[in-house]
């Protein structure tokens, strides 16, 4: 015959149920909680910057044509680095279609060298890298090897907000720490990293971001243009 607990057995049985199920209640708040937290921070932790340091020349990256020149410009013009280098983008679907048309794209780097003239950099002092890239690995590349080429040991590296994050990575991955990449972000760019996901560009922005940085810290197995 089966013994019946007695009832401060069942009390105390009943009671051990309670608090696993709060135990787990607790856990599933915790982990939204987190899982918010980072959710919110996953714009700001994007925004990354070094101090300014003499360099060989300060590069501008393509994209967000006027305000990348415009800092790379006033870096310049503050003495900081004694060229400035433009990055050359790649060929695109679109522009083979456009030239089937006998309609010529203006390249990005023809604006950036308006814009540093308009502000007061020197002809002589803008340099058009000879390479095209068609994504922010090959940007990185192509600048290291010029850099090489012209014997320095340090650039500063024009981004936005919420690219300079993923430069950094991206350079201490394919070139490491020697020579060194100071990144600088435009201060003018509208991106706003605490509220990133009430802007459908911004959101955009973010995601393309991390799936860059993931790609990046597992060894570029995505190999996709514009990233």
């Amino acid at each position: 015959m089966t013994a019946v607990p007695s009832p401060p057995a069942i009390h105390r049985r009943h009671f051990s149920h309670k608090q696993r199920a709060l135990f787990a209640i607790l856990l599933l708040v915790a982990a939204l909680a987190l899982g918010l937290l980072a959710l919110i921070g996953a714009g700001t932790w994007l925004v990354v910057e070094d101090p300014l340091q003499s360099a060989r020349a300060v590069v501008v990256f393509g994209g967000h044509v006027p305000f990348r020149a415009l800092e790379a410009g006033a870096i310049y013009k503050q003495g900081w680095a004694r060229e400035v280098w433009l990055t050359q983008g790649g060929v695109f679907e679109e522009d083979l279609a456009l030239a089937r048309l006998g309609i010529e794209r203006t390249p990005e780097h023809v604006y950036s060298r308006q814009v540093l003239e308009r502000i007061g950099v020197p002809e002589a002092a803008i340099r058009l890298l000879p390479e095209r890239d068609v994504n922010t690995a090959d940007e990185v590349s192509a600048v290291a090897r010029e850099l090489k080429a012209a014997g320095g040991d340090r650039v500063i590296l024009i981004t936005s907000k919420y690219h300079a994050r993923r430069v950094k990575v991206i350079w201490h991955a394919l070139v490491g720490d020697r020579p060194e990449a100071i990144v600088r972000y435009t201060p003018d760019d509208p991106f706003v990293p605490s509220r990133w996901w009430r802007n459908a560009a911004d959101a955009m922005s973010v995601t393309h971001e991390w799936f860059g940085l993931l790609n990046a810290w597992a060894g570029f197995p995505v190999k996709s243009e514009r990233w």
